[in-house]
């Protein structure tokens, strides 16, 4: 019985030392660097990029890397202008951005883009045409859409967001969004006010739902990940990294490193489909 488990002790550690080294060879690249990167823009690319970035300055303490959000018109803008090295964003640079600041776009995720609502609420599932009147202040208390009789407070985001730009096009249909709805800065933002609103709706990137929201089925669809996956979710968008013409030194191993095999089981893990 020893042997048989001192074999699987050992096969399970090669195993391990294997998974180790392939990764580790991800990082190689990384030894011998130094320097700064520093990146701002879309929210939901957040919990990716400091995980890369504490793994890379981990390894190597001459490399100094910051990470800012401030919503994927910000990243676009910061980078073109120079301020930032690398420019997250949540939806593709438009062909006037592209032209303005040469910019170079690398999706390296899939996201879907969640409505929610806070747990206590009992509505789970909204049509197309139901979340479009209750965006658009037509529908305006929960009893008509089976729930409490109470007042539907909305969450927004502002619209320089790439997570807002794809849920107003994707699941509003580029209608409208009441003026009363109320404006928050981040995923993180929106995850925490719906979180403490018994009557709130909003939207969150799918990798940034948890137990303090409850996920909401769009034309009878989960946003869950599988389901975005498969394509059917369709409120969905690609994160792109934006760089001001071709990437070089450290920023462009840093973006290499997104398309890696380490790199793509870290998008995965932290709720995004990797295009890998």
């Amino acid at each position: 019985m020893k042997t048989k488990l001192s074999v699987v002790i050992c096969i399970a550690a090669m195993a391990l030392s294997l998974c180790a080294a392939a990764f580790a060879g991800d990082l190689d690249a990384f030894k011998s660097e130094k320097g700064e990167i520093k990146i701002a823009g879309g929210t939901a690319h957040i919990p990716v990029m400091k995980e890369a970035a504490a793994r890379i300055m981990g390894l190597n303490p001459h490399i100094q890397i910051s990470i800012a959000g401030g919503g994927s018109g910000v990243g676009i803008k910061q980078v073109g202008e120079g301020l930032v090295d690398i420019g997250n964003s949540g939806r593709k640079a438009k062909d006037e951005e592209v032209s303005k600041y040469g910019l170079k776009m690398f999706k390296w995720a899939i996201d879907g883009v969640g409505i929610v609502v806070n747990p206590a609420n009992s509505v789970r599932s909204l049509t197309q045409e139901q979340l479009m009147a209750v965006f658009a202040g037509k529908i305006s208390n929960w009893k008509e859409l089976g729930g409490e009789d109470r007042g539907i407070n909305l969450y927004t985001r502002d619209e320089s967001s790439g997570t807002r730009a794809v849920f107003w096009k994707k699941a509003l249909s580029k209608g409208d969004i009441a003026s009363s709805a109320n404006f928050v800065v981040s995923n993180g933002a929106m995850k925490g006010a719906i979180s403490q609103d018994p009557y709130g709706i909003g939207y969150v990137s799918v990798g940034h739902i948890d137990e303090s929201v409850a996920p909401v089925a769009f034309n009878g669809v989960a946003p869950s990940l599988e389901n975005v996956k498969d394509g059917k979710y369709t409120i969905s968008r690609g994160l792109y990294s934006n760089t001001k013409g071709e990437p070089a030194g450290l920023v462009k191993k840093f973006i290499d490193y997104l398309f890696t095999d380490e790199g793509q089981e870290l998008v995965a893990r932290k709720g995004f489909v990797p295009v890998k």
